[in-house]
């Protein structure tokens, strides 16, 4: 989503890196290109000015201006203000009440409550809580049954609400249940309508009065633009939000959203929803994000993603093979696409990589998502044990039968060969200690990178 303001960004901090000595008029010219780059990713004016004062303030200082390397020390200072514009620290939930703890989902149609409120259940059962999934949006039947069906998928407990009842005596029931059958959280998914209105705001207002919810979560779609700072404002003049949750960010929008509704409604950003998919959800952390959006990269995460989901003993047999000086072949090969889609696919990779490493990346699998690593994992399966061992052996007659196998053209078979050697080489340098001296290098050009 932020690939624009990547992308601006980025060529600040290489003409910044490239002065000797820092000026009144060259740090001029760097913050007029950090407004543009703000104000086109559809920043809220006000934000811009604020954050450009700041970073101005900071970059003119003594410190910064006496550094030996000044162009780094602005850099710094753009990543640090960054993170502060969007919360500087991750906000935690707070679930320390008496059980249940509950969460009060809130937003507009359309928002992706539904969706945030099992995603946001399946992070929590995850923790061994005992969790408890309300829909009181009787004004649209089929976001019941979806959060109902999304229950189920999930293995979570749903309480039995339907279209007839009022959202007053679900809260009342629900609650009930949920002390009854000694639920630790309830999270309660609210109405949404097309737009605010006061019906929406006065239900909404009496929901929060009789649950006392000790979070309060405004979802909002990251790529409303500047309709959602107006929204988030709104829901803070009626409610006592505690944080936020920035559906969508995965989405093409230019995503200037995510850098102006914490500084709108002053409550934190704790979760962000990265794919539609039930474990699309991430807690927050604008340090990261700001380390992204400077083409950084957000390596934190990308470790605990790969914890999570990569099969370390395979990663082991890997990093050990190549180590070795043996040849990494096309099965190696199928088995890193495999541990990909198990992270979300290439494109949820790359996105977290820093630049460098990202283009690499990209040379190897220009195509993101399931589908263009389902194609793979079928044309390398068409191939006989001793092709994948040996893809020295893929001539023209060859490359036809594993095409028809796999139902493919021949310039697919080749696509994937090409993209198979690219990776090849990343794993010979990488053998040779080159991710390590890589990463080196990245972090004395970027300083802000942990």
């Amino acid at each position: 989503m932020l690939e624009n303001l990547t992308g601006r960004l980025q060529q600040v901090v290489k003409t910044l890196r490239g002065q000797a000595r820092l000026t009144e008029e060259n740090i001029q010219d760097a913050m007029r290109e950090v407004r543009m780059a703000l104000l086109e990713a559809d920043v809220a004016l006000p934000v811009v000015k604020d954050f450009i004062a700041h970073v101005k303030e900071r970059a003119q200082g003594r410190e910064v201006l006496q550094s030996l390397t000044p162009g780094q020390a602005v850099i710094q200072v753009v990543h640090d203000e960054l993170a502060k514009l969007m919360g500087e620290h991750n906000a935690a939930l707070n679930l320390a009440s008496v059980p249940p703890a509950i969460i009060l989902m809130a937003g507009l149609q359309g928002s992706g409550k539904t969706t945030t409120s099992a995603k946001l259940a399946r992070l929590l059962k995850e923790q061994k809580k005992k969790v408890l999934l309300v829909s009181a949006d009787v004004y649209r039947p089929a976001a019941i049954e979806q959060l109902r069906t999304l229950a189920e998928q999930l293995g979570i407990d749903c309480f039995d609400s339907n279209a007839a009842q009022k959202p007053e005596d679900i809260a009342r029931n629900a609650l009930d249940y949920a002390r009854r059958h000694f639920h630790d959280v309830m999270i309660f998914d609210t109405a949404g309508r097309l737009a605010i209105d006061e019906a929406m705001m006065a239900e909404i207002k009496n929901l929060h009065a009789l649950l006392n919810p000790i979070e309060t979560l405004f979802v909002v779609d990251a790529m409303q633009g500047q309709d959602a700072v107006n929204t988030a404002r709104a829901f803070n003049e009626t409610l006592p939000l505690t944080g936020i949750v920035l559906t969508k960010l995965d989405g093409d929008a230019r995503g200037g959203a995510a850098l102006s509704v914490r500084q709108i409604t002053g409550r934190p950003i704790k979760f962000v929803g990265v794919s539609e998919k039930v474990d699309g959800l991430e807690p927050f952390h604008p340090e990261r994000m700001a380390s992204r959006i400077l083409g950084m990269g957000d390596v934190l995460s990308l470790i605990e993603q790969a914890q999570k989901n990569v099969d370390i003993d395979e990663a082991k047999k890997l990093a050990d093979k190549v180590k070795s000086g043996k040849s990494f072949d096309l099965e190696d090969f199928k088995n890193q696409m495999l541990q990909m889609r198990k992270m979300g696919g290439m494109g949820a990779l790359m996105d977290k990589m820093p630049a460098q490493l990202a283009n690499m990346a990209n040379n190897v699998n220009p195509e993101v998502g399931d589908k263009a690593l389902r194609r793979i994992e079928g044309i390398i399966n068409s191939m006989t044990p001793q092709e994948r061992r040996k893809p020295d052996l893929l001539k023209a007659s060859r490359k036809r039968r594993i095409a028809a196998g796999a139902g493919v053209q021949v310039q697919d078979v080749n696509r994937l060969l090409n993209q198979f050697e690219e990776m090849q080489k990343m794993m010979k340098m990488f053998s040779k200690g080159g991710m390590t001296k890589m990463m080196r290098a990245m972090q004395g050009r970027f300083p802000g990178m942990r």
